[in-house]
């Protein structure tokens, strides 16, 4: 007996074939769709037939019947069809953009070549003119977010550009570059937002200034921040400013100046006209602003401050050394500071502070000799700490931190603190110091002046005498502390190692 063999179809896992399995569904799916289509066609001319002969009158009641029961067929059909054509969408409703006011279209050349200032005004013009979303501070529109858009072009600028009077926020200008004319004017700045006539308590808020070259040709300044609040300065390239700031902060509040490089002259260090760069990086005249993750990279003064609670961190300034006459950072605020300087990174240029009250200096790397010059101007030096930085130098014994006593002494020394910083190649300075000194007799010295930061000062000893002779127990004594030098006395001379411990800041 043979078994019946079972019948195995092939699986066809070629593409072809899958393609024309595909197309099949789809002519399929054309069949169930177009049938239903043409029963309804059919069912409409046979009511029409059936209707036609009803109203002529040759119709028997059979066939009145059976027309009857036609129609009703075809209205069925007709009801369950799906509709043949889609009715148009519902257009969406209108949503407007963001305003953004383009200065091209207002007649800016974007190629530099022609005088632009005319064309960027009325961009600005027409943006504070725009409607707002209420106000921010008291007197300030808000503008919504609305952006002057420089296109990525570059233009020539006579005038300073800015808004007709005060009282706009949340504006963005961004996105070019701006070059000063040979006959820009020397003492203003390309971008001002001021308005001397203004009575309002803040002129400006939330203004951000983002992804400009501002070149200033040597004229004027490039920015100028007069009594706004909460500006924003941000990835920002700023060059060629003349003798005066690149960038000015006066009164108001939070500025917030991050991601910029700023230099008279574009180097990139070892320049051979660096004894005569002039003008200062950024100067803040006001309170409770901060420089973040920013180089300048040539200048007379990287930074000069006037104003407190100002915050500087991740500062580079490799600008006009030191042994030229630069500054890095200079702290102009006698007798009130309250200044920090943490995480940054002076390069052959060091710090200045006049009278520091409340300045924290720390976490900073200081290159080529790079010091901190503590300058008197009343004596007053109070609440000061330096601590946890980095001083790296030549080898020619150059003080890490330094006094200028030349107007007057300092007299009023309270809680300073400098200790804990790493030193290569300088002269350590400290206001805590540890030393100890060996002998046989009844009189030891300990001489911390070749450490200890302020002259013949120190507020607080603390000291231990180890006797090596045994059974020996002397009598001993601190007996003097001027000059910087400790001296320790026993009653009786005796063999012994006397380590002390000075601090002048508490």
């Amino acid at each position: 007996m043979y078994k019946s063999a079972k019948c195995v179809t092939p699986i066809r896992k070629d593409k072809s074939l899958y393609n024309v399995s595909m197309e099949e569904t789809m002519e399929l799916r054309k069949t169930q769709v177009a049938m239903p289509v043409f029963l309804a066609i059919m069912s409409l001319m046979v009511s029409q037939v059936v209707f036609a002969e009803k109203y002529s009158g040759s119709m028997s009641p059979h066939d009145r019947k059976l027309a009857e029961m036609q129609a009703l067929k075809a209205s069925l059909v007709r009801r369950n069809l799906p509709a043949l054509v889609s009715p148009p969408p519902t257009p969406p409703q209108a949503v407007p953009g963001p305003r953004v006011y383009q200065v091209i279209s207002y007649g800016a050349d974007p190629t530099g070549k022609l005088d632009s200032t005319d064309a960027i005004l009325k961009a600005m013009e027409d943006a504070f003119d725009g409607p707002n979303h209420g106000v921010l501070m008291q007197g300030i529109n808000d503008l919504g977010g609305a952006r002057i858009d420089l296109q990525g072009g570059s233009y020539l600028i006579s005038r300073p550009l800015r808004f007709p009077s005060a009282g706009v926020g949340n504006l963005l200008i961004s996105g070019g570059t701006l070059r000063a004319s040979n006959d820009f004017p020397v003492d203003r700045y390309l971008i001002e937002l001021k308005d001397e006539s203004s009575k309002l308590q803040y002129i400006f808020e939330y203004i951000t200034l983002r992804d400009l070259l501002i070149d200033c040709n040597y004229r004027g300044g490039a920015i100028a921040v007069i009594n706004s609040l909460r500006t924003s300065i941000d990835n920002c390239y700023i060059t060629r400013f003349g003798d005066t700031n690149g960038i000015l902060v006066k009164s108001g509040h939070e500025t917030y100046i991050r991601n910029s490089f700023l230099g008279q002259h574009i180097t990139a260090g070892g320049d051979r006209g660096e004894r005569n760069f002039s003008g200062t990086a950024v100067n803040l005249m006001g309170n409770d602003n901060a420089v973040t993750d920013t180089v300048i990279f040539s200048a007379r003064v990287g930074v000069m401050i006037s104003g407190q609670a100002n915050l500087l961190s991740g500062v580079h300034c490799y600008n006009k050394a030191t042994g030229f006459g630069g500054t890095g950072i200079y702290l102009r605020l006698p007798g009130l500071t309250q200044n920090r300087i943490v995480n940054s990174y002076l390069d052959y240029t060091g710090i200045v502070a006049e009278d520091p009250v409340q300045l924290q200096i720390s976490g900073t790397f200081f290159l080529g000799d790079a010091f901190i010059l503590l300058k008197s101007i009343a004596g007053v030096v109070r609440g000061v700490n330096i601590v946890d930085n980095m001083f790296s130098g030549s080898g020619h014994g150059i003080q890490i931190v330094q006094l200028d006593q030349r107007n007057t002494a300092f007299e009023d020394v309270d809680q300073v603190v400098v200790d804990r910083n790493s030193v290569n190649g300088m002269g350590e300075r400290s206001t805590v110091a540890r030393g100890s000194v060996d002998g046989n007799g009844t009189s030891w010295t300990v001489d911390f002046n070749p450490v200890l930061l302020f002259p013949d000062l120190i507020k607080h000893v603390q000291y231990t005498l180890v006797a090596r002779e045994a059974g020996a127990f002397p009598l001993h004594a601190v007996r003097n502390v001027s000059g910087n030098r400790v001296v320790v006395e026993t009653n009786a001379p005796v063999t012994a190692t006397v380590y002390v411990t000075v601090n002048q800041g508490v």
